[in-house]
């Protein structure tokens, strides 16, 4: 772990720093605080109380903190307008106004950005500069922001920071995001052109953010304070103000050395990509596929697919992979964690769960940014197979199980058929069908992996649904019986429950609930006909992670909801330490219209506010009709219990069979007790 390992060396060949410091205190200071207030601000104050932390600092007259405002649709603070963006000054205990009106012009458009690095290289050009994203974030495919005034105009992609970048004609000390999920090493190798350093974090933010204050104050007192002891500062008083009033939320935040990087990493980089697609078009997709799923992943419910690549490296276990590990590893200077394992620093996007088609977005963001082709060349590898995998078993017919849910609920699943898959040639007809769909097209041209050797790679490693059936045995025990070169191709098992209200069914969720036999085989013992509940209202449950780290596991999980009528997922943890499980918040959920970019920080619960719970509804054929409200409206108080509640006799449990491919398949139903 490098979690709290401050590292002050330089790899050999580090090109030299771009801001060079006086030292002596001499150096003068501007940070630059490109604020798009949103949601954040209109509904908790959040960028409110972020300017009263800058505002709070003893600031000396070497440090100018000037701020861009906009994208919110009610700031709480007096004076900054919600129908034009503004330019401020932070002053100590004030801010003052500089700029009324700088148009109206959507935070995430780079021409925006451009113009207020432009401004403050005209009016507030320094020895260092600080450059600070500050709003919602979405990693290396979805960028920075959401504009809450512009809600169409979508988020700040990479290529589109680089671009503002380029055009703003500045060199920074560090460039930060107080945003989610932008630690990544996309966003850091088109950083490296720009500053000297990154500092961000690879998971979700809570919604508190940095703590401004006592950086401020030291960089003040010293301007020429080194930049690896305000990462420093930024990470520790980052992770421990969330750690006293985020309870069990997850927080990361990283500080990155970008010159070494951008010279010790290409090497490694494209070694480790080239080896890993060799790896996959060699017969070896399996081991990659698993080291994937084994990875540390971030923002799992949002499935935007960016995985720690420390992590990963060291789950691939090649020479090549350690390489890469131990050059990520010198540039990532300082790292801290909380309620977090094997996150290291660094994450990247690495296709699992995504639709085909994202993969060709990630190649365009990717080659907007100058990112390596070898990459490129490895994910697109990755991503043919596995969506190779999948439109191969989406139209095998079998016996028992089922590529869907659906037919099992209208009863048209069961173990009474005929065991039955594809063969080569219906293979081939399958998969030249879906390289000429509009999903298919573009994902196949390139990669190394033939037709011929796709379709014989797959026939040797299909999960066989035909097997997910249910047989008692002699000691009165049913059981789900696999072989281990089948449980081999199982990367992930969840119990998936609906309730029979006599005119369809409810869906509950998801929730790893299972118990297996001295054998290894899969029993009925674990279903009970019990269910998630707050208060004794079963509620529609999915779980998302579940981690185990040094003896000590965490789960999280969603419920769908309406909090005073906004659509949120509240977020349930479980852990060793609090069995029973607590509402850690509540999630805002955006149209994907609106934003693709994940919310900073839950809504915290407040006694009184109103919680409606949502589930989905299909009827008797398995056609779903719509999402409904789930049992009475709830009033919140300080005393939530969440516990697991009998449904009743007319249910349904099926287990869910996720493969190496992402493809996932539905057991028959657990047979009644």
């Amino acid at each position: 772990s490098n979690n709290g390992m401050l590292d002050r060396s330089v790899a050999p060949g580090a090109r030299s720093k771009f801001t060079k410091i006086k030292g002596s205190g001499k150096d003068s200071v501007t940070i630059m605080v490109y604020m798009c207030g949103t949601d954040l601000e209109s509904r908790s104050s959040m960028a409110t109380r972020d300017l009263q932390e800058m505002a709070s600092a003893s600031l000396s007259d070497k440090v100018n903190i000037i701020v861009y405002t906009g994208g919110c649709s009610k700031w709480q603070i007096n004076g900054i307008s919600n129908k034009v963006n503004q330019i401020y000054r932070v002053k100590q205990g004030s801010m003052e106004l500089l700029e009324k009106d700088m148009g109206s012009g959507a935070m995430t458009d780079p021409a925006t950005l451009e113009t207020f690095l432009k401004y403050c290289k005209k009016n507030y050009s320094s020895d260092r500069m600080m450059l600070i994203f500050w709003d919602h974030g979405g990693g290396s495919l979805q960028g920075y922001g959401y504009d809450e005034t512009h809600k169409t105009a979508g988020s700040m992609n990479l290529g589109q920071i680089n671009k503002a970048l380029k055009a703003g004609g500045m060199k920074y000390d560090f460039i930060g995001f107080d945003a989610c999920l932008m630690a990544t090493t996309e966003t850091a190798l088109m950083l490296s052109e720009y500053a000297d350093y990154m500092i961000a974090s690879e998971e979700t933010e809570p919604g508190v953010g940095w703590y401004y204050t006592n950086w401020l104050n030291d960089l003040a007192k010293n301007t020429s304070t080194p930049t690896l002891d305000i990462g420093k500062k930024i990470c520790d008083d980052f992770v421990d103000v969330c750690g006293t009033q985020c309870r069990g939320q997850k927080t990361t935040l990283s500080v990155v050395d970008l010159s070494e990087l951008s010279t010790t990493l290409g090497e490694a980089f494209s070694a480790f990509s080239a080896d890993t697609r060799d790896m996959i078009a060699n017969d070896e997709y399996k081991k990659v596929s698993s080291a994937r799923s084994n990875t540390r992943e971030f923002s799992g419910s949002s499935s935007i697919d960016q995985i720690d690549l420390i992590h990963f490296a060291g789950n691939l276990g090649t020479k090549e992979s350690q390489k890469l590990a131990d050059t990520l590893l010198s540039a990532v200077k300082y790292n801290r964690t909380g309620n977090m394992s094997n996150a290291y620093g660094l994450s990247i996007y690495f296709p699992y769960r995504t639709r085909p088609n994202t993969v060709n977005t990630a190649n365009n963001i990717y080659d907007s940014i100058g990112l390596d082709d070898e990459y490129s060349s490895c994910i697109k590898e990755f991503a043919s197979l596995s969506a190779s995998g999948q439109a191969v078993s989406s139209q095998n017919y079998y016996g028992g199980g089922s590529a869907s849910p659906l037919s099992l609920l209208s009863g048209l699943g069961n173990s009474s058929g005929s065991s039955s898959s594809s063969g080569a040639d219906a293979m081939m007809q399958m998969l030249n069908l879906f390289m000429n769909s509009q999903s298919g097209s573009g994902l196949f041209t390139g990669r190394s992996m033939s037709l011929e050797d796709t379709v014989e790679y797959i026939s040797d490693n299909q999960f066989d649904p035909s097997k997910l059936v249910w047989e008692k045995y002699e000691d009165n025990v049913t059981r789900l019986v696999l072989s281990q070169d089948q449980w081999d191709l199982v990367q992930d098992l969840d119990l998936n429950m609906y309730y029979d209200d006599g005119e369809g069914y409810i869906d509950l969720g998801l929730d790893n609930v299972f118990a297996f036999d001295d054998l290894g085989h899969l029993t009925t013992e674990a279903v009970d006909g019990s269910w998630v509940s707050i208060n004794d209202q079963p509620v529609a449950y999915y779980r998302q992670s579940s981690a185990v780290d040094d003896g000590h596991y965490t789960i999280t999980g969603r419920v769908p909801a309406l909090l005073n009528d906004q659509r949120v997922d509240l977020i349930l943890i479980f852990s060793d330490e609090t069995p029973k499980g607590y509402i850690a918040g509540a999630l805002p959920v955006y149209d994907e219209e609106e934003t693709e970019t994940v919310a900073r920080g839950l809504i915290e619960l407040e006694e009184g506010d109103r919680l409606d719970f949502i589930c989905d509804y299909y009827d008797y054929n398995g056609n779903y009709q719509d999402s409904y409200f789930l049992g009475d409206q709830m009033e919140v108080t300080d005393n939530m219990v969440i516990s697991n509640t009998y449904v009743g006799g007319d249910y349904l449990a099926l287990y869910k069979f996720t493969d190496i491919y992402a493809q996932s398949y539905w057991s028959d139903p657990v047979p009644a007790k």
